[in-house]
């Protein structure tokens, strides 16, 4: 029988074969999971609607964006689970429910349903070219009354929102769920016996009395807010939550809702490790395990030496713009050592953390670099007390005034405190032994870390992945502090514009200054050379207008050469911390006739043999960068059914990244670059290409000979999986599936909003 036929049979048969009622839990759940989290989920569902758990599904919608740059005012907090509970106190937050009918009419969810289905898309062809599908895109966001002249005016707006949509047996789900009143019943995670007991562990440590204690466990409470914490031998799949509770250990938790973790609870309260609700997706995934040896190590570097805290500090303004100095008390190479352990969480929490994707900070960061780390023993900030306390005053941070009148001078205030501080810097490292390799941290895996830029999001990885990049990035303890307080801790994603510009613009200072700190690490002649490759046009105006002066004179004692001293000095890298670099990357560094990881099956060494033709060549020479989206991720089936997925991160190129607008202007496209590496390299794929091994030469070919659109076209017809593919859902989720087979701690629902119309 026809399919048209038997789609309109099973939806009037599926009541009569349901044996008992749709479960929430064990039947919609996974639909939504399935077909909508990947765009419904974190700040940026569009209408705020979050459909990975019971709670988001009944707290509804509503037409004020999170993400909004240009509000004049700060805007009340929504978080799941945290600003309120339940369905009529999320109401009272001006929500609107998506599930309950209004007289004749269905509920709004059903309808939406019902016009995507009546308008699919043509299957694997190019959505029409009207269809805005930007993340700046305008939501409508319709109440139950606005859906008809909605649906009048936006036909091909229905959802699944311009991808393939439900299959007959959800949509026949969906339905009979909803006649029979949308009821839901979400069951909690629960914590196994062994889990219960950790958390009782880790909470007693964390609520242990005493000044030291409290003040040590703040500082701890701050730096782990959002991470996914997960214990050793633990549940897969379960992961907890620190936050501060009303209730102590035993009681259910009664969350604390500041609008920043720093600031005043108001009330006695409680650390305590609330479990995760919900659908884990991979852009707020941000992974953190606890374990006997954790704790140990926690005793061991807050604990272990004798000091003192007469008093705990209070959560004034300037407490929280300048942690230093509030923690002042807790030895600082404790807190910079917690943080080098740990070094890759903290980069990520940078780009998974408040914003949800990373457009507040990405404006001003390169495409692609390396970053690595002062050693506490070379870093003057914890060896040199006199030091130290000149410059504590001067590492305070702007943002948590946001008066818009008096924003030029809030940022000339602090923009000129931070250049003091640098000169200080700058002036007590030219008097201290010249730095040599052992300047650098090498304590594990997390010494080394890659860093790259998908236009509005990024990511960030373990081991140095790609070409020697543009530039590299030398961080101490003062940057990388301000860095996570800057970024996560003070940063509030429902402040206004003014809260916003500060948080951009001073972590551009940010980055000049892990530059400025790697550029003495070169010779002297070199440095101005360098200095001007990253800064060119109007990023000379800039480091004439804001920056301070670089140190081109003081000696290095690293020998490098004074011509392509970067590039030594990321060779002497590679090869003097083999040991801990976890991303040996043979197909962009290839050095040999042999371009791909040792011991694979022949048929994926021969496609990583050709994939290596795409890397080290500018767009200039290989056209089809100029057609390819920021990260492009490609499947390739082997011969023995197994499956290898590689990224594909194009590279952008900039004259300066020294702005946080106008970046079209200072774009050269001709410069754009291809890295290619195994494995999900982003939270947010921008396109996908599927095809056997032995079809990877003649792939790699068709980019090398596609140098118009036109002939691209040609290679995402063979190839490409467009959002209107039948099977986009089973290609799409596959990549989920890749990170929970290598990596199953890490492992969440992608991000498809940046999914593009190719």
């Amino acid at each position: 029988m026809p399919r048209r036929l038997l789609a309109p049979l099973a939806l009037l048969c599926a009541p009569l074969f349901a044996a008992e009622p749709v479960s929430y839990s064990r039947d919609v759940q996974p639909i939504l999971t399935h077909k909508c989290v990947a765009c419904h989920a974190c700040y940026d569902s569009p209408c705020q609607l979050n459909l990975g758990s019971g709670e988001g599904v009944l707290r509804g919608a509503s037409k004020l964006p999170v993400y909004d740059g240009a509000r004049t005012e700060a805007q009340p907090t929504t978080r799941l689970y945290f600003d309120a509970q339940g369905e009529a106190a999320w109401r009272d937050k001006g929500f609107h429910s998506v599930l309950d009918p209004r007289a004749d009419q269905a509920a709004l969810i059903t309808r939406m349903l019902e016009l995507g289905r009546d308008n699919p898309p043509e299957p694997n062809a190019k959505l029409p070219a009207d269809l805005d599908l930007s993340i700046e895109r305008d939501n409508q966001c319709p109440l139950p009354g606005e859906f008809e002249a909605y649906a009048k005016k936006h036909a091909r707006a229905g959802m699944p929102f311009a991808v393939t949509g439900l299959s007959d047996g959800e949509y026949a789900t969906l339905q009979q769920w909803l006649k029979e009143g949308a009821p839901v019943q979400e069951q909690a995670l629960q914590p196994s016996a062994a889990e219960l007991e950790q958390v009782k562990q880790w909470e007693t440590f964390l609520n242990a009395p005493g000044a030291r204690e409290s003040l040590v466990n703040r500082w701890l409470f701050e730096h782990l807010f959002l991470a996914h914490l997960y214990f050793e031998g633990g549940e897969p799949g379960h992961f907890f939550q620190l936050v501060r509770s009303r209730t102590p250990s035993g009681q259910p938790i009664d969350p604390i809702a500041t609008r920043r973790p720093n600031e005043d609870p108001g009330s006695d309260f409680y650390y305590r490790l609330w479990p995760i609700q919900g659908v884990i997706v991979h852009k707020t995934h941000i992974t953190y395990p606890l374990s006997a040896a954790k704790m140990a190590r926690v005793r061991e570097l807050f604990y272990a030496g004798d000091w003192a805290a007469n008093a705990v500090p209070g959560y004034g303004a300037q407490r929280r713009a300048n942690p230093f100095e509030t923690f002042q008390a807790i030895p600082v190479q404790a807190r910079y050592q917690f943080m080098l352990d740990n070094a890759e969480y903290f980069v990520r929490t940078f780009i998974r953390g408040p914003v949800c994707r990373g457009q507040i900070a990405t404006d001003v960061i390169r495409d692609n670099f390396w970053a690595v780390f002062q050693d506490p023993r070379h870093d003057l900030y914890v060896t040199d007390a006199d030091y130290r306390a000149k410059a504590t005053p001067l590492l305070a941070m702007p943002g948590q005034f946001d008066e818009i009148g008096d924003l030029l001078g809030l940022w000339k205030a602090y923009r000129d405190k931070r250049n003091e501080y640098e000169d200080l810097r700058r002036e007590a490292y030219a008097d201290a032994p010249a730095p040599g390799w052992s300047s650098l941290w090498a304590g594990n895996d997390n010494a080394l870390l890659s860093i790259f830029r998908h236009h509005d999001s990024a990511m960030v990885r373990k081991g140095l992945i790609g070409e020697i990049p543009q530039t590299l990035w030398l961080m101490d303890y003062p940057l990388f502090e301000r860095t996570y307080y800057q970024l996560v801790v003070n940063f509030d994603v429902f402040g206004n514009v003014a809260h916003q510009a500060q948080t951009r613009l001073y972590f551009d200072l940010i980055r000049n200054g892990a530059e400025l700190n790697f550029l003495r690490l070169l010779p002297p002649e070199s440095r101005q050379l360098y200095l001007d490759d990253w800064y060119q046009n109007s990023g000379k105006l800039k480091m004439w207008l804001d920056y301070t002066t670089a140190d081109v004179d003081t000696a290095s004692g690293l020998n490098l050469p004074e011509r392509g001293a970067k590039g030594g000095f990321a060779q002497a890298l590679l090869a003097r911390y083999a040991g801990l670099n976890a991303r040996p990357d043979p197909i962009n560094r290839c050095e040999g006739a042999d371009c791909s990881r040792p011991g694979l099956p022949a048929d994926l060494a021969d496609a990583e043999q050709a994939l290596s033709r795409l890397t080290g060549r500018p767009a200039g020479g290989l056209k089809a960068i100029d057609q390819l989206p920021e990260a492009t991720l490609l499947r390739v089936e082997l011969a023995n059914g197994e499956r290898e997925v590689y990224s594909l991160l194009r590279n952008r190129a900039h004259s300066n990244v020294a702005f946080m607008t106008g970046e079209s202007l200072r774009y050269q496209p001709g410069l754009d670059t291809l890295t290619v590496y195994p494995g999900v390299l982003t939270s947010y794929p921008n396109f996908m290409f599927s095809l056997p091994a032995d079809e990877v030469p003649a792939f790699v070919s068709a980019l090398e000979q596609a140098r118009d659109p036109a002939a691209f076209e040609q290679v995402v017809q063979r190839w490409g999986i467009r959002r209107s593919h039948p099977e986009f859902w089973r290609y799409f989720h596959d990549l989920s599936a890749y990170i929970r087979e290598t990596e199953p701690t890490e492992a969440g629902v992608l991000d498809m909003n940046r999914y593009q119309n190719l």
